[in-house]
């Protein structure tokens, strides 16, 4: 091969690079790939995702974007990033404005990810090339901060006792507001409790959250009574979901819209300031940071490791330091704060002995 070849050659080499053209799409002879509409790949994404919380809330975002007019018969290579953009405003103009209502960037940054999650499976399945793909340069609205706080404890006490006292059935709602205010779970963590998950020796109930958490978490005795005998008076088998209606029934997340709903209907309060249940969550979190110090809390609300700061990691709570926590929370013993010894510094004879030991 002579000089003047390989000139070419390194030419061509360059030109194809800056079209971002390869070789194989240079001899192609098949027919032209045909890009799938929204119709036809948002079914594949939804069927390539666990059934759960995470594909009903996608699903509702792609739902909404195929009832756009037009958008169910577009392939997915054909919107711009304008285009998506508008998309996007067109689906916030006529979205459910509720209490909770912040002017809809919240319904704008849940289209934009349930987006990205379509155009981001197109890619890893070769269904379109990366440089196709509009949602690279969508920018999602600024998360603003929650309206949700901690409750005064006269409020709180108000609430519990309106609840029981309109209650339909105020054996499930009583033990459901315990639950929520002693262990500051989430509704998914309460409704994944099953009677395999309840430890009455220890006082522990194991909590199954979002992101995959699995943690232990102390109660007091009269919590984890009331949890045993609930299970039992409805029927709740083993290694199915132990919260249930008088039927026998598992109760859903819309239990709580309608508990909330109806305490909102004699509690102004409630109402006017979209309390649910996430706010015991942050009455109890708020307590126990105020009494107990920062790391006891985190443990407290099971956040990630990873979310924490680097000393975190070092000063991560023990499940006896939560444990007494709950006992000071609801004024209850706990079986793990009295059989475990009190943290003390080591003496200098300790130290001694385990340099010794050490060498």
């Amino acid at each position: 091969m002579n000089a003047r070849t390989d000139a070419d050659v390194t030419a061509v080499r360059m030109m194809m690079e800056r079209l971002g053209v390869t070789v194989d799409e240079l001899t192609r002879t098949g027919p032209p790939h045909q890009v799938p509409t929204f119709a036809e790949y948002i079914p594949v994404v939804a069927a390539s995702i666990p059934a759960g919380k995470t594909r009903d809330h996608l699903s509702t975002y792609w739902n909404k974007i195929l009832a756009q007019a037009g958008w169910a018969e577009k392939a997915l290579t054909e919107p711009t990033t304008a285009d998506l953009r508008d998309l996007c405003e067109q689906i916030r103009q006529v979205r459910v404005i509720r209490r909770s209502d912040r002017g809809g960037n919240d319904v704008i940054r849940h289209v934009i990810d349930s987006l990205r999650r379509l155009y981001l499976h197109a890619e890893d399945n070769r269904v379109i090339d990366p440089r196709d793909n509009p949602t690279t340069r969508l920018r999602r609205p600024k998360q603003q901060p929650s309206n949700r706080r901690g409750l005064p404890v006269h409020l709180l006490a108000e609430l519990v006792r309106e609840a029981v006292a309109i209650a339909r059935d105020p054996a499930l709602d009583a033990l459901l507001l315990r639950l929520h205010t002693e262990t500051a779970c989430r509704r998914g963590g309460a409704l994944a409790l099953r009677p395999q998950d309840l430890d009455p020796v220890q006082s522990l109930i194991l909590l199954r959250e979002k992101g995959g958490t699995m943690l232990w978490q102390p109660v007091s005795p009269t919590l984890m009574r009331a949890l045993c005998r609930h299970a039992e008076q409805r029927g709740a088998d083993p290694q199915s979901q132990l919260l249930r209606a008088r039927s026998g029934r598992p109760i859903t997340r819309r239990y709580y819209d309608r508990l909330f709903e109806r305490l909102g209907e004699h509690l102004p309060w409630v109402h006017a300031h979209g309390v649910s249940a996430h706010w015991l969550r942050h009455t109890t979190i708020t307590w126990v940071e105020r009494h107990h110090g920062g790391a006891v809390a985190s443990a407290f609300a099971r956040h990630s490791r990873s979310s924490g700061s680097t000393t975190a990691r070092y000063t991560t709570a023990t499940l006896e330091e939560v444990a007494a926590a709950v006992a000071h929370l609801t004024g209850e013993p706990h079986p793990l704060v009295a059989a475990s010894p009190a943290l003390a510094a080591p003496t200098r004879q300790e130290l001694t002995a385990v340099q010794g030991d050490s060498r």
